[in-house]
């Protein structure tokens, strides 16, 4: 990518940031101490990107530096996930390792020869959607079946456990960092 390649993304960014919070020129010129023709010369290409005025709009629009001038690529939006089996169960990871929201997200297939480990507890919330099969889900002294197209929300801490019902389960999960520890092979503590 070139010079120019890249300024015409920083300011194209700067612009739908600015407009996105309902700004005028005015209005984000004020919060970084510059001028509303200098900032409309530095939305429309007529001056240069000075890295001392890319720093307070940055701030001023709240986002970083960094993220106002990441270069773009498919690097950074295609994963590959390949598969992690172990005991019953394989993994697809979805989202990249230390995902900046501070999730996980898997694909999981799931059959009925899966390791049982029983009823996990552990602080946060866990989420997924069944993809194809029956998930039986044990949540406290409950349980609970959820078909193909449903989805479930809950506590984790409520024992809980997820399990194939009568065949093969896939689901697409996402988990806080805790989930990520109690339940994702090679991410266990104990």
């Amino acid at each position: 990518m070139t010079q120019e390649e890249t300024e015409a993304i920083v300011r194209y960014r700067i612009r739908g940031l600015r407009l996105a919070r309902g700004w005028t020129l005015d209005t984000l010129a004020r919060r970084c101490y510059l001028s509303p023709s200098t900032l409309s010369r530095i939305e429309t290409g007529q001056q240069r990107l000075a890295l001392e005025q890319l720093v307070s709009i940055a701030r001023a629009l709240g986002t970083s530096l960094d993220q106002l001038v990441e270069p773009e690529g498919n690097e950074d939006v295609v994963i590959r996930p390949e598969p992690e089996s172990s005991g019953g169960t394989t993994l697809w990871l979805l989202s990249r390792e230390r995902d900046r929201r501070g999730v996980t997200i898997a694909k999981m297939r799931i059959t009925e020869e899966r390791e049982q480990r029983g009823p996990q507890v552990h602080p946060g919330y866990e989420w997924f959607t069944v993809l194809s099969g029956t998930v039986r889900l044990q949540l406290g002294t409950r349980t609970i079946l959820v078909q193909e197209g449903q989805a479930a929300e809950f506590s984790t801490m409520t024992p809980h456990a997820i399990e194939a019902h009568e065949g093969a389960v896939e689901i697409l999960t996402i988990f806080d960092q805790d989930g990520e520890h109690a339940h994702l092979p090679g991410h266990r503590d104990d």
